[in-house]
């Protein structure tokens, strides 16, 4: 993983968290658990260019879609 992309996952986590009133570790195990942290790493091309909201909003989806209950 490079830099840029270490301290983007970072900073998603960390809005993740702020959202739903998580802390960093909450908001990262949920992540790992159901897929948001593997889509970060795979789609950062994309999801980088996006505004962090959306990128929450895309988190969220994934997680869903991986049995994650959050809305």
């Amino acid at each position: 993983m490079n830099d840029n992309k270490v301290k983007y996952t970072n900073y998603c986590i960390s809005a993740f968290a702020k959202q739903y009133n998580m802390s960093l570790l909450e908001a990262f195990n949920y992540l790992e658990r159901y897929g948001g942290l593997t889509f970060l790493d795979e789609c950062y091309e994309a999801e980088h260019l996006l505004s962090i909201e959306d990128a929450i909003k895309d988190l969220i989806v994934i997680c869903q879609n991986n049995g994650g209950k959050l809305v």
